[in-house]
């Protein structure tokens, strides 16, 4: 399975999400077809398994409490938003795959949903107050969205998440 999902990455950057084929990728990784398609039903569920996987190799350092709240969160949000970042071709085709009305990348967006929220919950500890935490997590999600539409840069989002935390979470230390 880890040979396709880095020839899938492969595949994207080189001939480019629209021309990309599962069985393409089964050649590019050096296994039959039907293999391919025992681990991923489609493109877009080899694709949200590479950001997934992306995502997961983040870094995760422990939160500094001398840190404020909003910094804390900043950095877990960061982890999240640029996974895929210096990936231009692979970023493009995350966002059209990760909305793919297809069960498996249902479950995908959920289990990465769920790792946005327990580094979040991890940053900021468990008594943060939950409706800071889903505007966070929905502040991020619409950035990653603006950014596949062209409407804002990766470079923006940085500065941008900060903000929102800021203005989330205000001057709080903890």
């Amino acid at each position: 399975m880890d040979r396709l999902v880095e020839a899938a990455a492969e595949e994207v950057v080189e001939v480019g999400y629209a021309a990309m084929t599962v069985r393409n990728v089964a050649k590019r990784a050096g296994v039959a077809p039907a293999t391919a398609y025992t681990y991923f039903a489609s493109k877009e569920h080899l694709v949200s398994e590479v950001y997934l996987r992306r995502f997961a190799a983040q870094p995760e350092s422990a939160p500094d409490p001398r840190r404020r709240a909003a910094e804390r969160a900043t950095d877990a949000l960061l982890a999240f938003a640029l996974a895929v970042s210096e990936e231009t071709e692979l970023a493009a085709a995350v966002t059209v795959a990760m909305l793919a009305d297809d069960p498996e990348v249902r479950d995908l967006r959920a289990r990465i949903g769920l790792e946005v929220h327990r580094r979040l919950v991890d940053a900021l500890g468990d008594d943060a107050e939950p409706t800071a935490i889903r505007t966070l997590e929905l502040a991020t999600s619409g950035a990653l969205l603006q950014v596949g539409t062209g409407h804002l840069a990766y470079d923006d989002v940085p500065r941008l998440l900060a903000e929102t935390a800021e203005l989330v979470l205000g001057g709080t230390a903890r």
